[in-house]
């Protein structure tokens, strides 16, 4: 029988040394109130220490909140992610070496839960060959101090594949929204169908416990059978939440009932873009899509391509969905990327990865950071600034199309309207570099039937024959001037350099149907 206890008392259940199993995206599946307890424990007696932390996305809300609770120097000395960069004080640790750092493919931890449940030793997959993760550039490490190998290359009938190595996990640090008397956690109320189920089960399955953090009790047979993520069988604890600040759906709303089912909310009350530089990349983006397409959005500008769609009236022409397991409708925007507004359907995270990974996505936008001459796209790790690959690397591996988008570059001021766009004051920090500093896509492993673009309001490049190829040049941009001296490496130009299309850079636009087709 599970066990209703206070988070406090659930602090004190984590030993030292122990490996922390976290399911969640944001807010989603963070159990902020045990953490907070652990923090208190920490500071009170200096125990639980050395602890080792196993994320996959990024958890917390950029400022207090999240993963970055426990970012205590001695509290966590490993930790491994597919995103870091939302836990601002472990990353200060990371940077001065006081802890190891591993980031990893966010579809390849989702799913090694799945592995480590299952007895097997770990996941074999394609998945992160010549980027960062590869153990013959870094093998994931973030920083100096880390020098545990959690990669290995493998040959498996002549063929390269990378070997992500399983491990016992002590504790599953989970969260829902509703526990029954018999520990059956429903997530009702959540956004993403996080991959919990799996965290829980390599938990017990390797000898380990499981506290889930929920915001309502219920009577015991009250759940309906398919509303139930977790089966008690697999719950040790539950800590019922004292205060709704520990239970947000996102880190941006306490609770949006579009987002988890509830209701279907008019489009209409969604705001629209404002007319600026993101506002053109976006449309640009958006025609190259084609009518049916399952289109992945990635965070930042790439998940605003929703909003273009719908002020187009076209938000059901394509099947948008992210990473974290939602289809249809229109994903949202930061700070609440990762769920949608009206989704058709919520897969389980792991599973949509499944999707992903098979190549089941017609299209993918997501963003640029930097780029090299090779093509090689670097959104992972800038200086000092730790972020983690978060599904990028998964998703650039098997989609057919690849579009990388983003402003030509940081900081400039740009004019935009009556048929072009103009330069007000040169930004400060190149985008397009020599060599990107850490290779988080790969251009020498692109697919032999992948077409892979970059899109930005000035120009607008293709991956051809391993080169950066100029594709088209935005009206009122001077190649010379504007765009290839503000590059660090001059790239092959088209015989058939051709004019991004006039008529996105005026505020009205309403002729995106034209490019959709069949």
């Amino acid at each position: 029988m599970t066990k209703v206890i206070t988070a406090r008392e659930a602090a004190q259940l984590i030993p030292d040394g122990a490996t922390i199993g976290l399911a969640g995206m944001g807010l989603s599946g963070w159990a902020e109130e045990i953490a907070c307890a652990i923090a208190d424990r920490f500071q009170e007696t200096g125990h639980p220490r050395d602890l080792n932390l196993k994320q996959g996305s990024a958890m917390g809300d950029w400022k207090e909140r999240g993963t970055t609770r426990l970012g205590y120097e001695g509290l966590v000395t490993k930790w491994s992610a597919a995103h870091v960069g939302s836990a601002f004080s472990l990353c200060k640790l990371a940077v001065e070496n006081k802890l190891e750092c591993h980031c990893l493919p966010q579809g390849v931890i989702v799913n090694l839960w799945r592995e480590i449940a299952a007895g097997r030793p770990g996941l074999l997959t394609k998945v992160g060959l010549g980027t960062f993760v590869d153990p013959r550039l870094e093998g994931g490490k973030m920083n100096q101090c880390t020098k545990t190998e959690l990669v290995e290359i493998k040959e498996l009938d002549g063929e390269e594949y990378l070997f992500y190595k399983g491990f016992d996990v002590d504790v599953a640090l989970l969260r829902g929204s509703i526990a029954d008397e018999h520990g059956n956690i429903s997530f009702e109320r959540e956004s993403v169908i996080n991959e919990g189920l799996s965290v829980a089960a390599a938990a017990k399955n390797t000898g380990g416990i499981v506290i889930v953090q929920v915001e309502y009790l219920a009577k015991a047979g009250t759940l309906a059978p398919k509303e139930v993520k977790i089966p008690g069988v697999l719950v040790d604890y539950v800590v019922q939440a004292s205060d709704q600040k520990a239970c947000w759906q996102t880190e941006g709303v306490y609770y949006e009932p579009s987002f988890s089912g509830q209701i279907k909310k008019p489009l209409r009350a969604l705001p629209p873009l404002p007319f600026d530089e993101r506002k053109v990349i976006c449309r640009r983006c958006a025609m190259e899509l084609k009518n049916g397409d399952v289109l992945n959005l990635g965070v930042g500008m790439p998940a605003e391509m929703g909003k273009i769609l719908a002020e187009e009236n076209l938000s059901e022409a394509v099947v948008m969905t992210t990473e974290s397991g939602m289809v249809g409708g229109v994903p949202a925007a930061l700070p609440n990327f990762g769920s949608a507004y009206n989704p058709e359907a919520i897969m389980v995270h792991g599973d949509m990865f499944d999707l992903i990974d098979g190549g089941g996505l017609d299209v993918t936008c997501l963003g640029i950071g930097e780029a090299d001459r090779d093509g090689n796209i670097n959104v992972s790790k800038f200086g000092p600034r730790l972020t983690g690959p978060g599904g990028f690397i998964n998703i650039t591996k098997a989609t057919p199309k690849v579009i990388f988008c983003g402003t030509f570059m940081g900081k400039a001021k740009l004019k935009t309207g009556n048929g072009k766009i103009t330069v007000v004051e040169e930004g400060s920090i190149k985008k397009f570099k020599e060599k990107v500093e850490q290779v988080t896509f790969a251009g020498a492993y692109k697919g032999e039937d992948q077409q892979v673009l970059y899109i930005t309001e000035r120009c607008v490049f293709q991956l051809m024959d391993g080169k950066m190829t100029l594709m088209e040049i935005a009206p009122g941009m001077d190649l010379e001037k504007d765009i290839l001296a503000n590059m660090d490496f001059v790239p092959a130009i088209s015989k058939d350099l051709k004019s991004m299309s006039e008529e996105i850079f005026h505020e009205e636009w309403g002729n995106l149907n034209q490019y959709l087709g069949g």
